[in-house]
C-alpha cells in the first residue's frame, strides 16, 4: 500500500472511501446483515447447538438465549478449541491464537479465524488510505515507516499458530511493502523491550522515516532514546517525519510532550484495534471519535455503564444509542466470540456516521466511595489541569486512599513529570475542580465532606518503565492503567 506511487495509492483511496460510504450510509441495515450472517454461519458449531442459534431469527431472541460473557465464562469453550476440537465457536479450526495476558484469567487464548483475519488487515490499511483521501498527502508512501510491536515469532498448538496480535499482523505485510518496513525481521524478533528499542534506534537513525506507529507511551521511549543518542528533536532527525499512527490510550496527556520532542506538530491517526477485532478508526482529521466498523464480521451491543452491573442490565443495538453516553461494548464475531464483554467503554461522538472514543475499561474505574469515575474524566480533568502551561506529564495513574493517617480519604494521583509545576497543590486543585464539573457523584462527595480534595504523589523519572519492567510487562501492547479502584498497582509507589 504505501510504497505504492503517491498518484496511485491516491486512486485507491478513492476506490476506499467509496466502499466504506456505502456500508456507513446504512449502519442498521449493515449491522444487521452482519448478525443474520453470523448466526446463520454457526448455527451447526457446539456452542450453536447449545444456544439454539436454529431458532434465533432477531436480536430479542438473541438476547434471550446467549447471556453475556466475558473471558472466564466462555472459557470452559476456549480450552476445547485450544485443545484441537473443531466446530466448537465457529466452523473448523481457528487459524490463530492471539495470546495476550490477562489479570484474574492468566493468559487468554483469543481465537482469530480465517474470516476475521483479513478484517485486522483491511482496517489498518483503510485508516491510512482515508487519511489520503481526506487530506490529500501522500507523498509519505515512499518513505520508511515503523510500527513498534510485539515479536512475529509464533508458536504451534494442536495445528494452531499462536502469538501476539501484533505479532500475528506483522506476517500479513505485502510485499510490495517490505522494503519500506522498519525495523528487520531480527531486530522485531527480540524479546526484551530496552533491547528491541535500542536496536531499532540504530536501524532507522539514518533512514527517511514518514510514519511512526504503536502505543504512546512505548514511542515515547524509543523517542527519548533517539534524543539521548543525537541530542536532536524528532524532526529534525526524521525531516519527512509527518503522520503518526496510534492506538491503546488517548493519546491527548501525550501530546504536548510529544510535539515538544519532535519539534513540531504532525498529522496523527487514532486506531481502535484489539485481539477480538479491529473495531474502529479516525476516518476525518476534523471529526473527534473514529469511525466504528460495521462492515468487519462484528455486531455490537451496547449496554449503558451505569447500569451494566445491575442484575439484568438491558442490551441495545446501534439504532438505539445516543451521543455521549457511557457504554459497556459488547461483540459478537465471525471469530467466534458470542456477546463478549471485552471490558471497554466507548461514547458515541456521532451517530451520522457512528463514531466512537474510548472512556475507559468497564474494570478500571474508582468506585471506593459511589463516585464512579471513570478514565475519560481523569484524562480530561489533567489535560485541562496543564493546559496553557509548561507542564508535561509523561504518565500517571490514580488510586483511592481509604485509610490515610489522618484526614478524610481521597483520591491519589501518582504522577510522573517531565516538566514539574511550581506549586504542586494548585495543580491538584486544578484538576479536583475539573473532576468535580465532570462527575456529579464525586462532586457530591467533597462537597460533602465524605471525600477531601486529590492530592498529587511525584514519582521518580522512569518509576512507571521501571514498574512495568518489574511486572513483565514493559514494551508492546501493554500499558499502565489509568484508573482502579484498589492499590495493587500504586503499593510500589506510595
Amino acid at each position: 500500500m504505501l510504497s505504492l506511487k503517491p498518484a496511485i495509492a491516491k486512486s485507491l483511496a478513492k476506490r476506499v472511501y467509496k466502499s466504506i460510504q456505502k456500508w456507513a450510509k446504512k449502519p442498521i441495515e449493515t449491522q444487521e446483515k452482519v448478525f443474520q450472517s453470523l448466526i446463520s454461519k454457526a448455527v451447526e458449531t457446539e456452542f450453536g447447538r447449545d444456544h439454539d442459534f436454529i431458532s434465533i431469527n432477531n436480536h430479542s431472541d438473541f438476547v434471550k438465549r446467549v447471556p453475556i460473557r466475558d473471558y472466564e465464562a466462555l472459557k470452559p469453550y476456549v480450552e476445547r478449541v485450544v485443545a484441537g476440537e473443531e466446530n466448537i465457536l465457529w466452523i473448523g479450526k481457528p487459524i490463530y491464537f492471539a495470546k495476550t495476558s490477562g489479570t484474574t484469567s492468566g493468559s487468554k487464548y483469543i481465537p482469530i479465524t480465517k474470516e476475521s483475519m483479513p478484517t485486522h488487515v483491511d482496517a489498518a490499511r483503510n485508516a491510512i488510505l482515508m487519511y489520503i483521501k481526506e487530506t490529500g498527502k501522500a507523498k509519505f508512501v515512499d518513505g520508511k515507516m515503523i510500527f513498534l510491536q510485539g515479536s512475529p515469532v509464533l508458536k504451534e498448538q494442536n495445528g494452531i499458530q499462536l502469538g501476539r496480535l501484533s505479532g500475528i499482523v506483522a506476517h500479513y505485510v505485502p510485499k510490495y511493502l517490505q522494503k519500506n518496513r522498519m525495523p528487520s525481521y531480527k531486530t522485531n524478533c527480540i524479546d526484551d523491550w530496552e533491547t528491541k528499542v535500542d536496536a531499532i534506534v540504530e536501524e532507522t537513525l539514518s533512514e527517511n522515516m514518514t510514519i511512526i506507529s504503536g502505543i504512546p507511551s512505548w514511542v515515547q521511549m524509543y523517542f527519548e532514546k533517539l534524543q539521548q543518542k543525537t541530542g536532536k528533536q524528532i524532526g529534525d532527525i526524521f525531516k519527512n517525519f509527518n503522520l503518526f499512527i496510534f492506538g491503546g490510550v488517548n493519546y491527548e496527556p501525550y501530546r504536548a510532550k510529544f510535539e515538544n520532542l519532535i519539534g513540531r506538530k504532525v498529522d496523527s491517526i487514532e486506531l481502535y484495534p484489539a485481539s477480538e477485532g479491529f473495531f474502529a478508526f479516525q476516518d476525518k482529521q476534523s471529526e473527534k471519535g473514529m469511525l466504528l466498523q460495521l462492515n468487519s464480521g462484528i455486531f455490537y451491543e451496547f449496554i449503558k455503564a451505569d447500569d451494566f452491573f445491575s442484575e439484568n442490565p438491558k442490551r441495545i443495538t446501534l439504532e438505539a444509542v445516543e451521543v455521549g453516553v457511557n457504554y459497556v461494548m459488547i461483540i459478537s464475531t465471525n471469530a467466534g466470540l458470542w456477546a463478549y464483554n471485552i471490558g471497554d467503554t466507548v461514547e458515541f461522538t456521532s451517530t451520522k456516521p457512528y463514531r466512537v472514543i474510548v472512556s475507559g475499561r468497564i474494570k478500571h474505574f474508582i468506585s471506593a466511595f459511589g463516585e464512579h469515575v471513570i478514565g475519560k474524566e481523569v484524562e480530561q480533568a489533567m489535560q485541562e489541569a496543564i493546559k496553557n502551561t509548561n507542564i508535561s506529564v509523561s504518565e500517571f495513574t490514580v488510586a483511592p486512599q481509604i485509610t490515610p493517617k489522618e484526614g478524610l480519604p481521597y483520591h491519589e494521583w501518582f504522577v510522573e513529570f517531565e516538566n514539574e509545576p511550581e506549586n504542586l497543590s494548585a495543580l491538584a486543585k486544578k484538576i479536583d475542580e475539573s473532576l468535580q464539573k465532570q462527575n456529579s457523584y464525586y462532586f457530591d462527595l467533597i462537597q460533602g465532606k465524605v471525600l477531601q480534595p486529590l492530592k498529587i504523589t511525584k514519582v521518580k523519572k522512569g518509576g512507571f518503565q521501571d514498574y512495568m519492567k518489574s511486572v513483565g510487562k514493559l514494551g508492546g501492547q501493554n500499558k499502565i492503567p489509568r484508573l482502579s479502584n484498589d492499590r495493587n498497582i500504586v503499593k510500589d509507589f506510595s
